[in-house]
């Protein structure tokens, strides 16, 4: 017996700034009489739910996407300085330290009696933004599904954050982990199929599913998952890590760095797989060698396109003339046999460059250096990011510590879920 299926309709979101940024959102309505609708990013790499919230001050935030107004939420409770969700968000800090900041008197520390005591603000960080928020309580409504007590980071000023985000990470606040609180089986298991990226503003975008919980399968397709074990990250606990031993170019394997076959005890190392990254990030060493090995076979045949490479920052790119062969790229997980082929599309772009008659046909390279292993400040050793993960059922396995990809039809696959729920 499959267990509950709930889809939330997925949106392709584009934010035209210094360069291209694609990202997946989701929605929900949060509170009642009335209930307001947000949209959020969805993101594996955090595990905070928060939006901003009426006033909002956003910093450094001209031109960025917006998803949704800043949200009135007067009719939300404030968490107590008591709730594990207070000691949580402030990264464990003890709830009594926590109700001495929020003024609570010693007696009533003592006694356990803070309740009347909120939640102290919080600072919250990502890799390019931060905010501070307060912990709020209030009913959340998807599909079908109704969770009370729904607990959320409402920020009134944030630093390059104008819209919030749905972090799915492993964390005791992330939307997954609440969910379970109605049924385990929600927060066991989760995946989603992120439909092709598309920078053309004219194409119609299908929404990509995100399943919470097991589902049956009826689509035609021939599904095999490839899978490869999570690895604990001791320090951010949040993270969905996993080892990686190696990528093909071609024919040709380049041995991934030991610091991403493993998570040490510092919590350094790893690969996370994260749907709120856009574009793969591999330390230098490694990102050098398959560059070099793709440009050695494509290099040979296609002309350099360095002036296109300075004003995208993409790279390598190639002009483009006649038939284009470019060498096949596999991401080499720990496992047996846990191999991922990517498709073209998902590391290689061709677009259209110049202006009128003197537009030609280009080709980029879509990974990113992260920078020298040596200079790295810590944390993961590498991010596999949303545009190499498109066309992929992504599953987060957590009742079998695992992650497991298969490639899928995705708009298929909505068409599919939908046609059984119905």
């Amino acid at each position: 017996m499959a267990l509950p299926l709930f889809l939330l309709c997925f949106m392709l979101c584009m934010s035209l700034t210094n360069q291209t940024i694609i990202d997946y959102t989701l929605s929900f309505n949060l509170g009642s009489h009335p209930s307001q609708s947000i949209t959020l990013y969805m993101d594996t790499g955090s595990d905070l739910v928060w939006f901003p919230c009426a006033p909002f001050e956003c910093i450094l935030c001209e031109g960025k996407f917006n998803a949704t107004k800043p949200l009135n939420i007067t009719r939300s409770h404030r968490v107590s300085c008591q709730s594990p969700a207070c000691s949580t968000a402030h990264s464990s800090v003890s709830s009594h330290d926590l109700c001495a900041i929020a003024r609570c008197p010693l007696d009533n520390i003592e006694t356990s009696d803070c309740s009347s005591a909120t939640c102290p603000p919080f600072y919250y960080a990502y890799g390019d933004g931060s905010f501070i928020a307060h912990l709020h309580r209030d009913t959340l409504s998807m599909s079908q599904l109704f969770l009370k007590n729904f607990t959320f980071g409402c920020a009134h000023t944030a630093l390059a954050e104008p819209t919030g985000v749905a972090g799915f990470g492993r964390g005791l606040l992330s939307l997954p982990a609440q969910l379970a609180t109605l049924s385990p089986n929600l927060g066991n298991r989760f995946s989603y199929c992120l439909v092709s990226h598309s920078f053309d503003k004219e194409r119609v975008r299908k929404p990509s599913p995100l399943i919470l919980g097991h589902y049956d399968d009826y689509s035609s397709e021939r599904v095999e998952f490839v899978y490869t074990s999570m690895l604990r990250n001791p320090k951010h606990s949040y993270f969905y890590c996993v080892g990686l031993t190696g990528i093909s170019v071609g024919k040709r394997t380049i041995l991934a760095p030991e610091m991403l076959r493993r998570v040490d005890r510092r919590g350094d190392g790893g690969v996370v797989v994260d749907s709120g990254t856009t574009f793969t990030m591999l330390p230098a060493s490694l990102y050098n060698s398959v560059v070099a090995e793709f440009d050695r076979r494509v290099g040979r045949v296609h002309k350099r396109a360095s002036e296109v490479e300075e004003k995208t920052g993409l790279g390598p790119c190639y002009f483009l003339e006649g038939l284009v062969e470019v060498p096949t790229v596999t991401w080499h997980f720990l496992g047996n046999n846990s191999n991922v082929m990517l498709p073209r599309m998902n590391y290689f772009y061709e677009f259209l460059d110049g202006e009128d008659e003197a537009r030609r046909k280009v080709g980029c390279l879509m990974l990113m250096n992260g920078g020298d292993d040596t200079e790295l400040s810590g944390g993961p050793g590498a991010i596999l990011g949303n545009y190499q993960q498109q066309g992929f059922e992504v599953v987060y396995d957590l009742e079998n510590q695992r992650v497991g990809f298969a490639k899928r039809q995705c708009a298929s696959l909505w068409d599919s879920l939908n046609r059984d729920k119905n």
